[in-house]
């Protein structure tokens, strides 16, 4: 014979807190935060080792240095620089990423090439406008520093991380809900 066993008898489920829809929660608001910690950590946390970030807007360096990527630039000493080195100078109120040809250190100036120009640049870099060497470059995070700097990708960014710690606490409060209703 068998007995029909009491409320107080049953065995309480092994999942805590149970239910699928609040993990899911949880661990897409999780990697929804990851994500936009990720996307945001190769263009912030350089800048406090000390390097320069450019986005190159020009095909000049390509295919090397492709349209779309950034540049990692680390200031240099002129007398540093040696013939094959990429650097960053200012020109005409920009930014400039060519290939030095020459330094001409008697002279103070660079002579510079962008890798895909037939010919050297027609005017040399002085030294004064050196901003440094081109230690990395990474394809496509040009992009995404493009959207990060204007406002709106900064509201863009805010809200995606917002999303995802709205899901994580969603989660949160369906997991106690879920728990209180098996006591």
């Amino acid at each position: 014979m068998s007995e029909k066993a009491g409320p107080e008898e049953r065995q309480r489920s092994p999942r805590k807190g149970g239910g699928l829809i609040p993990a899911l929660c949880s661990v897409i608001g999780t990697l929804i935060l990851v994500a936009a910690i990720l996307t945001v950590l190769p263009v912030t946390v350089p800048r406090f080792l000390g390097y320069e970030i450019y986005n190159v807007i020009s095909g000049s360096m390509e295919p090397e240095i492709p349209v779309g990527s950034v540049v990692y630039v680390k200031e240099t000493e002129p007398a540093e620089i040696e013939e094959g080195d990429v650097i960053a100078f200012t020109s005409m109120g920009t930014v400039v990423t060519h290939r030095v040809k020459q330094n001409r250190v008697v002279e103070g100036e660079f002579v510079t090439k962008g890798d895909a120009n037939e010919q050297e640049d027609l005017w040399t870099v002085d030294y004064e406008e050196l901003i440094g060497r081109v230690v990395f470059h990474a394809p496509v995070l040009g992009e995404l520093m493009e959207l990060y700097t204007t406002g709106v990708g900064k509201i863009y960014l805010l809200l995606f991380a917002g999303c995802g710690a709205m899901l994580n606490l969603l989660g949160g409060k369906l997991r106690e809900k879920n728990e209180e209703e098996e006591e």
